[in-house]
């Protein structure tokens, strides 16, 4: 099993939650508001008058045979709009109970 964590501007949330229940990963944790920065290109999701946009953060837990498959998706959502700003990143599950 993977972690898949993903970090959006919050115009993708729903986008996202239909395309993982879509690919079998029904579950997941959610943070509707967080703040942040792009490493590279991306612009402050601060939630200011400066920057007013907000960002959200998710966690999802998928077999490894469906990572390649989410990835490549959200993938597609960041080429259509890449403006917007979506990162993922995938950790090994060593155990769950």
């Amino acid at each position: 099993m993977k972690a898949i964590f993903i970090a959006f501007d919050q115009a993708y949330y729903e986008r996202i939650i239909e395309m993982l229940g879509k690919n079998g990963s029904r579950g997941f944790t959610a943070w509707k508001e967080v703040q942040g920065r792009g490493s590279k290109t991306g612009e402050p999701h601060y939630g200011t008058h400066a920057w007013p946009s907000m960002a959200s953060a998710l966690l999802t837990i998928v077999s490894d045979d469906h990572v390649d498959v989410v990835l490549n998706e959200l993938h597609q959502m960041d080429l259509a709009t890449p403006k917007l700003g979506l990162r993922a990143f995938v950790w090994p599950i060593e155990q769950a109970i």
